[in-house]
């Protein structure tokens, strides 16, 4: 497998020039478990949702880490004219088409992705987390599904911070005080019971509860607290949510 911090897109070395030093400047940065990455080849990262800021925010902590991010994204924003779909789409993300007849082409991609070397980043949730005090959810099972079929490693991250930018489903954001965008990435999920058993319900669910556990726990080392109620069904909600700030 090539190393997949390699080789970044013309696209994402222009974004990373202009929006690193403005991060920089405007955030503060607490990363910790960078030694947890793997050294070489492709794998899964899944990291929790707070914000619409979070693409954004995991990009320049992996851009720092010397990787090249390829989330899983709306089918809908390839089509934005006439800059956003294009940023997107030379910049080697992966479509999500909600239509039936195209529901495995996601899973397809980023089997093939991951399997040529890139980092392929999940957010399990599907959508920004429900929760009030925006701790994680269930998780659906796509990271799993494809770090068993590929033998990959399945890195859990736990990301805070972006939220007090810019909370959920708000367009306004606020960058002073600067505020801390903390990481935490854990050592890879233990899927080695797992592999080689067909992907079954029963697997990928057994499977995904180890994923978001892992990042729950990341989260409270992060927060300095852990949750107080079991985790919202992410199945259970839909894509529209508004909260005020």
């Amino acid at each position: 497998m090539t190393h997949a911090r390699a080789r970044l897109s013309t696209t994402v070395r222009l974004v990373k020039l202009l929006l690193r030093r403005p991060l920089m400047v405007l955030t503060k940065r607490d990363w910790r478990g960078a030694e947890n990455l793997p050294a070489e080849g492709g794998f899964v990262l899944a990291a929790n949702h707070v914000s619409h800021l979070d693409p954004i925010m995991l990009s320049h902590w992996m851009l720092d880490h010397g990787v090249s991010p390829h989330f899983l994204a709306k089918e809908g924003l390839f089509r934005v004219k006439p800059l956003v779909g294009r940023v997107v789409g030379s910049a080697e993300q992966i479509p999500v088409y909600r239509r039936s007849d195209r529901a495995r082409d996601a899973f397809d991609a980023a089997v093939e992705a991951v399997e040529r070397g890139w980092v392929v980043s999940f957010y399990p949730e599907g959508t920004i987390t429900r929760d009030p005090d925006l701790w994680p959810m269930t998780g659906h099972t796509g990271a799993v599904r494809v770090a068993l079929r590929t033998g990959a490693p399945l890195v859990p991250v736990a990301q805070w911070g972006p939220q007090d930018v810019l909370w959920p489903y708000t367009k306004r954001p606020r960058f002073f005080p600067r505020r801390t965008y903390r990481v935490l990435a854990g050592p890879p999920v233990d899927l080695s019971d797992l592999a080689g058993r067909p992907l079954e319900e029963s697997v990928l669910r057994e499977g995904t509860q180890r994923l978001m556990a892992a990042i729950t726990d990341q989260l409270a080392e992060l927060r300095g607290e852990r949750p107080t109620r079991p985790p919202i069904d992410a199945h259970s909600v839909g894509d529209q949510h508004r909260r005020s700030a």
